[in-house]
């Protein structure tokens, strides 16, 4: 069971290296739980692979179920990175640009490099996030 301070997901171990584990999480929409899903056709699951630090201390095997976890401030820190600021950085081009022009693609097409700008200097930084988001298995 997951602390309050921790995001958790079931998943299974897929692959087992000396430096990294692999594990798949079935992430699952609200109604994939509904008893006419199958009818429906607007139930969702999505696999994904996460990438864990191997514990050499701690046996484990390929198919195992695992909890996979990571700190609830993580979680919020990349909602940050990847929607509120970006958000920012449209609203901010947008209203100015709108303020000193009336040329309304200019002002679409400029706001929407900033945020392009945006995503590719954070795409330049991956390597710095990526060691700052850690997962780890329970």
């Amino acid at each position: 069971m997951a602390r309050k301070n921790e995001i958790a997901h079931k998943g299974r171990i897929t692959e087992i290296d000396k430096d990294f584990t692999t594990v798949e999480i079935i992430v699952s929409s609200a109604c994939s739980e509904c008893h006419a899903k199958g009818l429906c056709g607007m139930s969702e699951e999505k696999e994904k692979y996460i990438m864990v630090p191997t514990d050499p201390y701690v046996k484990r095997e390929v198919g195992e179920e695992v909890q996979v976890c990571s700190k609830m401030t993580m979680g919020l820190k990349a909602v940050w990175i990847s929607y509120v600021i970006p958000l920012a950085v449209l609203m901010i081009l947008i209203l100015s640009l709108s303020a000193v022009t009336d040329n309304e693609v200019m002002t679409g097409l400029i706001s929407i490099s900033g945020v392009a700008l945006y995503y590719f200097i954070i795409w330049l930084l991956r390597e710095r996030l990526r060691s700052e988001f850690v997962f780890y298995i329970k």
